[in-house]
């Protein structure tokens, strides 16, 4: 045999050097890991070491004849390959030394090649002829104290919630008729309504606890039991609920609030019209004052001018509209008003037309509809007027005195909604990972051996590269969601302008993310994935429409962009704007310098899975799609272009800086999260995820960086590279990860997740 060319002391190397060399990616970092290891190993003669060291010269790189040499060697060993070895590499390579000299101690150095590499059983047992006891999981890792991270400082309660949400009536089903289903939907509301989990972020008064946080993980556990669920649960207490309680004064939480958390009272939230969509400044209801009658009559002036995809619409008896204000011949701008639709028998007031949306993509549990007003008169007191008030003597008064900036304070209060928004669509992309990952941890496919067990889908590169990233984002954009619902809820905090603009950008990336992700599951899971009982058609249809309501994901990227162009202040307009760009120039010239190409090219895994590589290229993105913006705008008003034009002629910039920005907020974020694990196990797990998925979206962006010279051609060859491999590394860990998303086990209902 073979074997006997070599000596005892290098037979133990023997796979591993076959391994490093079978991967491309043997870096000077990796190469000085394997000196070290080999340096520190008293079991090895001077000969022995001189010979492995040759062999770690990349310029001299082992002949073809050498390496296959070493594949005979542990082809012909007979030695079984066992994953759930704590160390399956050295344990293999101590085995087929033991088949040399039995009885003979082996040194305990290698594992530190293998620890410090990541070398992994995916990244071998492919090259290896020998025979492998798979295992579908590793069991390094507890899905528990990764579930605890997600969950943060509301355990008990989503504990508790999960444990609530087990009962037949929450059992998901398919259903196709949307009478039956609105109605099971319906039963289920009114149930969590009466249990107190509609009401969780009303003040104590009103049946609440005040924790917004914690509504928001509920509202996402709703996306495991249902979307449309969810989404109902989210009008009813998150919109109309909401909006009383964030828009109103005392006398309308008295009257409303706490039948609104206990479904007592359904209501809608009826701001979008058919004509004018996310222009909710444009909407053209009126809510005009008449001082005679001392009532606000509103009033639908045009066909197209309805409110449309009202969630709640045929089940509620009341609905907050939103309509231009007109007191005393003025217009006031976009107010809020408490409206009844329908009386204690449920029948339709005088005055108000409401039509059924019909079926939908999706969703079909919630009972869209249209709603038109014609001169339907409601008390002065129905108006919401937090922001704005009409007075017993008719005359209007707000506080703010600006009609722009009331507008956009009036809409601030409800942002919380698109965090939850985001929130769900992302509860559905976790759900979907997790039951795409279990079918690929059972599901087998192909082989090179017909003698041989079919390899599991999960165990092929191309299948780690279409999931893995796609976990690793999941966590990064939790912590995310998670740390900006802290700074919304945060009371002491009265300007909220930055985290709108935030959560503008935020609820955009991850919506599509979320969309994209439940896409690539369907197309993962096969025939299978297409099955209704399975569930991924039913997500990806709920979720669609995510990407749309809460504000149309193009428009909200603008909107970020803008948010990030006039540094949350300035208004963008011919006069204001120079001010603006002497700022953004003091703030960004400098950090724009040319990137040294020594820098462009590094390429050892150090640094490529740095955190801060990571900050600075996103952040470097950011500010240059800033200031290269400004220049542009800059450019088109000094040849007299008027603003709105100059914004109509750089949209395209403007989505790419509001995606750029997005993205360098989660990561920021999710830092925030990662500097606080403790545990150094789970701090370097998390580490992974962070860099796989900073190392991924950089990639996405390649082109981009490549045109700028931020990255060269080598270290972009090395980022793809990385990618793969980290998520091969992860590969071991997939199950544990996607079990880490707490998705209750009665919620997974999916046959090819069991």
């Amino acid at each position: 045999m073979v074997t006997t060319a070599y000596s005892l002391g290098i037979l133990q190397y023997i796979p591993f050097f076959y391994v490093i060399w079978s991967d491309d990616l043997l870096s000077a970092s990796e190469i000085s890991v394997v000196k070290k290891t080999i340096e520190q190993d008293a079991s090895l003669n001077p000969e022995e070491k001189q010979q492995l060291m040759l062999w770690l010269n990349r310029e001299n790189p082992p002949k073809d004849e050498e390496i296959k040499s070493w594949k005979q060697t542990i082809s012909h060993s007979q030695i079984k390959l066992i994953e759930n070895d704590t160390y399956p590499l050295t344990s293999f390579s101590q085995r087929l030394g033991n088949a040399h000299c039995a009885g003979c101690e082996f040194n305990d150095h290698l594992k530190h090649i293998e620890i410090n590499l990541g070398i992994q059983p995916n990244h071998y047992n492919h090259l290896f002829d020998v025979e492998v006891i798979h295992e579908r999981t590793s069991k390094q890792y507890d899905a528990e104290v990764l579930d605890n991270l997600l969950k943060g400082s509301h355990g008990a309660l989503v504990d508790s919630f999960r444990k609530f949400i087990d009962q037949p009536i929450f059992e998901w089903d398919i259903d196709r008729d949307k009478e039956v289903f609105r109605n099971r939907v319906l039963e289920q509301v009114f149930l969590l309504g009466e249990k107190g989990y509609g009401a969780m972020a009303y003040p104590k008064d009103f049946g609440g606890i005040e924790n917004m946080p914690a509504y928001a993980a509920i509202f996402e556990h709703l996306m495991y039991v249902d979307g449309s669920l969810a989404v109902k649960f989210g009008v009813q207490f998150g919109l109309f609920g909401g909006s009383i309680q964030k828009l109103g004064t005392a006398k309308h939480h008295d009257q409303y609030l706490k039948n609104a958390g206990r479904s007592k009272l359904l209501g809608c939230f009826a701001m979008t019209e058919t004509g004018h969509g996310s222009n909710v400044r444009g909407i053209k209801t009126t809510a005009t004052y008449d001082a005679s009658s001392d009532r606000i009559i509103i009033n639908t002036p045009g066909q197209n001018d309805n409110k449309e995809y009202i969630g709640n619409a045929l089940h509620s008896k009341i609905a907050t509209v939103f309509a231009q204000l007109i007191v005393n011949g003025k217009n006031e701008g976009v107010h809020a008003i408490l409206v009844p639709l329908r009386n204690e028998k449920h029948e339709v007031l005088e005055g108000i037309t409401i039509e059924d949306n019909g079926y939908k993509l999706g969703l079909n549990g919630v009972d869209n509809g249209k709603i038109w007003f014609n001169q339907v008169k409601v008390p002065r007191e129905n108006l919401l007027d937090k922001y704005g008030e009409i007075r017993k003597d008719g005359s209007y008064f707000s506080a703010i005195k600006n009609p722009n900036k009331r507008f956009f304070t009036m809409l601030g209060t409800l942002v919380g909604g698109r965090i939850c928004v985001a929130r769900g669509a992302l509860g559905g992309a976790k759900m979907a990972l997790t039951i795409a990952v279990k079918y690929a941890l059972g599901r087998r496919q192909f082989n090179d051996s017909i003698k041989m067990q079919e390899d599991l889908i999960m165990d092929y590169p191309t299948h780690q590269l279409r999931l893995t990233p796609l976990v690793a984002s999941a966590y990064v954009y939790h912590f995310a969601l998670e740390e900006l619902m802290k700074q919304y809820s945060d009371n002491s905090k009265s300007d909220k302008r930055m985290i709108e603009t935030q959560v503008a950008g935020l609820k955009s990336v991850i919506t599509w993310f979320a969309s994209d992700t439940i896409q690539e599951c369907r197309e993962a899971c096969g025939g299978k994935g297409y099955l209704l009982e399975n569930r991924l058609a039913d997500l990806r249809a709920d979720v669609d429409i995510f990407t749309t309501f809460e504000g149309d994901n193009t428009v909200l990227l603008q909107l970020a962009a803008k948010g990030i162009l006039s540094d949350f202040k300035a208004e963008f307009n011919s006069a204001g704007f120079s001010s603006v760009l002497k700022l953004l120039q003091s703030q960004l010239s400098d950090k724009l310098t040319a990137i040294n190409p020594l820098y462009s090219n590094k390429v050892d895994a150090e640094h490529l899975y740095n955190p801060k590589f990571h900050q600075h290229a996103f952040n470097y993105r950011t500010r240059r799609l800033t200031y290269t913006l400004a220049m542009r705008i800059r450019s088109y008003i000094k040849k007299g272009v008027p603003a709105y034009q100059a914004f109509l002629k750089v949209q395209t910039h403007l989505l790419a800086l509001g995606k750029a920005y997005s993205v360098e907020l989660a990561y920021k974020e999710y830092l925030k999260v990662y500097d606080g694990i403790e545990d150094t196990e789970y701090k370097d797990l998390m580490k992974k995820l962070g860099s796989l998925y900073a190392l991924y979206q950089i990639r996405l962006d390649a082109q981009w960086y490549l045109e700028q010279g931020y990255i060269g051609s080598s270290k972009s060859k090395a980022i793809r590279q990385r990618v793969e491999r980290l998520s091969s590394e992860l590969r071991p860990h997939i199950e544990v990860l996607v079990e880490g998303f707490g998705i209750p086990d009665h919620c997974v209902t999916a046959p090819i997740a069991q």
